[in-house]
């Protein structure tokens, strides 16, 4: 095989001359448009009567009986801790690979966050960390379907029945997926999710809660919007007493703009996820087996699927390639494509930032984490060091099935493997893997 672009060779292929629709999204068309024109000419941003209906038609694809649209998908996790009653002293479990908006408004609920560890191969929680977060302060877990791929849903929902649990969905990455043939989104007593320009579902910034649950359903309206926490959508008793001002002390309103728009893209995001998944599944099964890559997807035979596949990415195992740096990896990758790898380790995990160690967002004299808790959960932290030392390698995002322009990229990746002996002389201050990822997802 020809030599390595890092070592003069010809490169593979030249990134920039791609066809534009490879990597396109969202699709905005001229319905979009005009959408996004009736509500500025009406001058209806600020309104709810748009996204009323968004919420209508968004609830019955999601396949449940509510949904609630907000301003962002932050505020809609933050308001679905709500929802299922977390408070002062009580504890969440989420894992600790994934966005910080996954948990860290807890806080501002007086909530402790307990971190999991992550399956080394999924990326989501593993079900068997779960025993040894459980406390009798427990009262919820946050199941992240993380980069689209669907968490072990039946054991988690087997767990947190067997012990009294609330379990939250985070959808981010895996809007209009699926797990064992059911929606991501219609396990957890509330589901969230961000529908901001970055996701596979992407309308603007707006997040969305979705819930078959009357009393969570209003615990989400007077949380996030104080138009709508009035008697005529308010009907539980111990919400009665604050009508007309939002209990979060935000304004969690959507932007009518974005819920316009959001109505067209509901149209269509079904077929144009399957072309996501045929372009991404074409391009793994061409790397499938490659020493030191392990593809992120799921097995599609029980009726599981990558949703629109938000961030495609391998996990990188360095001993399959003598022991070859991942930056150096990603080096070559890059010369011979031109195409800006990066998200090396995806997210950091959240354990080891500081704001989840010592900050006192609340001015009490200790961390906020553990502000209102009656142990150290801190000191859990010391059993997610598997979870800290998995690297992660983001893949091209194919968003049309075009297959020759797919296999030259395939074509890099079995160039770069079959070159790795000769990518060890490189001099290259070796990667801590603990180190590896970061804080958030760079949006293209």
């Amino acid at each position: 095989m020809e030599k390595l672009a890092l070592f003069g060779g010809n490169p593979v292929l030249n990134h920039a001359a791609m066809p534009e629709e490879l990597f396109r999204w969202p699709i905005f068309t001229e319905e979009d448009e005009a959408a996004v024109l009736e509500v500025f000419r009406a001058n209806k941003m600020s309104g709810n009567d748009i996204t009323k209906e968004f919420e209508k038609e968004f609830a019955a694809w999601q396949q449940r009986k509510y949904a609630v649209a907000c301003c962002n998908g932050t505020m809609s996790i933050y308001a679905a801790m709500f929802a299922v009653g977390l408070k002062a002293e009580d504890e969440l479990i989420c894992p600790t690979k994934t966005y910080w908006a996954s948990c860290l408004s807890a806080q501002n609920l007086g909530v402790s966050v307990v971190f999991a560890n992550v399956d080394p191969d999924t990326l989501c929680l593993d079900p068997d960390d779960l025993e040894r977060c459980l406390s009798p302060r427990t009262k919820a877990i946050m199941a992240i379907h993380y980069k689209g791929y669907p968490c072990d849903m039946d054991r988690i929902m087997a767990f947190a029945k067997a012990h009294g649990l609330k379990v939250i969905e985070d959808v981010s990455h895996a809007q209009g997926g699926h797990y064992k043939g059911k929606m991501t989104g219609t396990f957890g007593d509330v589901a969230a999710m961000s529908l901001m320009s970055g996701k596979s579902f992407a309308c603007g910034e707006l997040g969305i809660a979705v819930t078959d649950d009357r009393r969570c359903y209003e615990r989400l309206l007077a949380f996030l919007h104080y138009e709508r926490n009035t008697e005529d959508e308010i009907h539980e008793p111990d919400l009665l007493p604050y009508l007309h001002l939002p209990l979060s002390g935000f304004k969690g309103r959507a932007n009518q703009i974005c819920t316009a728009v959001g109505r067209v893209q509901l149209k269509y995001y079904d077929e144009r996820i399957k072309e996501i998944r045929r372009a991404n599944n074409f391009f793994f099964n061409l790397i499938e087996g490659l020493p030191g890559l392990r593809c992120h997807r799921v097995d599609e035979a029980d009726g599981s699927d990558m949703a629109g596949w938000y961030i495609p990415c391998v996990v990188y195992h360095a001993e399959e390639l003598g022991g070859l740096d991942p930056e150096v990896f990603i080096k070559a990758l890059t010369a011979e494509t031109g195409f800006p790898f990066h998200l090396l380790g995806g997210n950091f995990p959240l354990h080891t930032h500081p704001v989840f160690q010592t900050y006192d967002a609340l001015g009490l004299g200790k961390p906020s984490r553990i502000a209102f808790a009656d142990r150290d959960v801190r000191e859990a932290d010391k059993e997610l060091k598997r979870s800290e030392n998995i690297v992660v390698i983001e893949t091209p995002y194919f968003r049309r099935l075009l297959p020759a322009e797919i296999t030259r990229y395939a074509d890099a990746f079995k160039k770069v493997v079959a070159h790795a002996n000769e990518l060890l002389t490189l001099e290259h201050a070796p990667t801590n893997t603990g180190e590896a990822g970061q804080w958030h997802a760079a949006v293209r």
